[in-house]
């Protein structure tokens, strides 16, 4: 993949980890309050995204704090009326960029788990 979504310092990753995230769970860490907890997930993978001030109380990217944020992201949108998890119906240049974002996303946060029971995730 390109350079493009290289991260200008380098960050050091965990393993990702596949451990069943439930939607409750999911819904608690969007980053309100502080040092709380906030995930982002993008086709049912969830990533920790709690060291990025933009995700949490107050950030240009809370919208997406706390869900599965892959429709939004893949039309380039933070109206919350898109931030939802199904991205299926898309069109094959929204999916890329999509596919382009979980790139952005697996070289910068933690890969925390997968929402349980996602139907979103291919």
């Amino acid at each position: 993949m390109s350079g493009k979504f290289e991260p200008k310092q380098p960050v050091q990753l965990n393993p990702p980890k596949d451990d069943p995230i439930s939607q409750e769970e999911l819904t608690k860490a969007d980053g309100t309050g502080e040092g709380k907890t906030c995930y982002v997930a993008i086709k049912g993978k969830v990533y920790d995204v709690t060291g990025n001030k933009a995700y949490q109380e107050g950030g240009s990217y809370h919208v997406f704090a706390g869900k599965d944020a892959s429709r939004a992201l893949a039309l380039s949108s933070k109206d919350e009326k898109d931030v939802k998890s199904e991205w299926s119906d898309l069109s094959p240049d929204k999916k890329k960029v999509l596919d382009d974002w979980i790139t952005f996303f697996s070289k910068r946060y933690n890969i925390v788990g997968v929402v349980e029971g996602a139907t979103n995730m291919e």
